[in-house]
């Protein structure tokens, strides 16, 4: 494949062309349209210009037009247009590309009840559209659709014999840090210790290697400036109060593989508004986001049984979406938490046009 701006050829899997940056298409697992349609909505807009973006109604009607084939595909993008997801991301990517793309797949499984894999694709499709380089936890390989073939057994990207405790990233190591904005730790540690980053209070952005796989007891607690952190695929463990009182962080995606929001977790992180939570997490505690000001939707998978009466006191505008009847519901219930259901085997469904 190559890149439509300057021809040269992209690497396999590549999310952006190696010489002039351009975003790579991709194909969305259920949706094996996406390259088609971002081709078809990168030429609306070089058509008609960035005027549609602020014009829902304008551009809804080309998208009816241009995607005249693909009924299930146009379907999803109109409703995203016409619900603000498009303009909403040009506007919050001003301050955060980041928070844009979680916020608007946050609002989209919470607020228009389609599935994960729909929003990825019409992420994709924005992005592309936009001209944003995206990596999307669901993009359809090539290799995917052929049969598998007998290979050599690759050495694995992180040594299976690493365990959470191999290699702690100590106070000392971080204090050499204490005035920096952005931080980088280096590969081969697997654990940041308790009390580590505590109080760093110029911490804007820190980048955990790979073979990281925990976070100690508040490790970050009372980063003031602290706006986000993305986990390794490898991560499964975040102890208690790690991220308290963080009143700048607003986006979270803990990763698939963590067992439990421990006490105090997110304890009033007042501008935490998006956080994902997997469906391997089984159990929330006392306060974890206790006085989190600005969450307003939150979607629990039934895989949690547990949840401290007090884990999300002082939260005034927040909303528990839920599957019907599941342990999560009858908290809501029990303590007159509002909340939202859905029917079991409904899922998050897209909603019926």
């Amino acid at each position: 494949m190559q890149c439509e701006r300057c021809n040269a050829e992209l690497p396999p899997n590549a999310i952006e062309c190696p010489e002039c940056g351009a975003p790579a298409p991709q194909n969305i697992e259920g949706f094996e349209h996406t390259i088609e349609i971002q081709h078809i909505l990168k030429t609306i807009m070089e058509k008609h210009g960035s005027i549609l973006i602020n014009d829902p109604s304008q551009f809804v009607a080309t998208l009816n037009d241009y995607l005249n084939g693909y009924d299930k595909e146009r379907r999803l993008l109109v409703n995203a247009m016409r619900a603000g997801v498009l303009r909403n991301m040009v506007k919050e990517e001003k301050t955060n590309r980041e928070y844009a793309l979680m916020s608007a797949k946050s609002y989209m499984i919470n607020e228009l009840f389609v599935s994960e894999n729909a929003a990825e694709f019409v992420l994709a499709c924005f992005t592309y559209t936009l001209g944003w380089p995206y990596s999307s936890s669901m993009t359809k390989t090539e290799e995917s659709d052929k049969p598998a073939e007998p290979v050599e057994e690759e050495k694995p990207v992180r040594d299976p014999k690493l365990k959470v405790d191999s290699k702690i990233y100590q106070p000392l190591d971080a204090a050499r840090h204490r005035l920096a904005r952005n931080i980088v730790i280096p590969e081969g540690f697997t654990k940041i210790d308790s009390f580590c980053f505590d109080s760093f209070k110029f911490l804007r952005t820190i980048k955990l290697p790979s073979t990281m796989m925990g976070i100690g007891d508040y490790a970050f607690s009372e980063c003031k400036n602290l706006r986000g952190i993305e986990f390794p695929p490898a991560f499964k463990l975040i102890e208690q109060g790690a991220f308290s009182q963080c009143s700048k962080l607003a986006v979270v995606k803990i990763p698939k593989g963590v067992l439990e929001i421990a006490d105090n977790t997110f304890s009033f992180c007042t501008s935490l508004e998006v956080i994902e939570i997997p469906s391997t997490v089984s159990s929330i505690g006392v306060e974890a986001f206790s006085g989190c000001e600005k969450l307003r939707k939150l979607f629990l998978p039934d895989s949690v049984k547990f949840i401290d009466k007090n884990a999300f006191s002082y939260c005034p505008e927040l909303t528990i979406r839920c599957y019907e009847n599941s342990y999560v519901h009858k908290y809501c219930l029990t303590w007159g938490i509002d909340h939202e259901t859905v029917a079991v085997g409904v899922g998050l469904k897209q909603k019926p046009i």
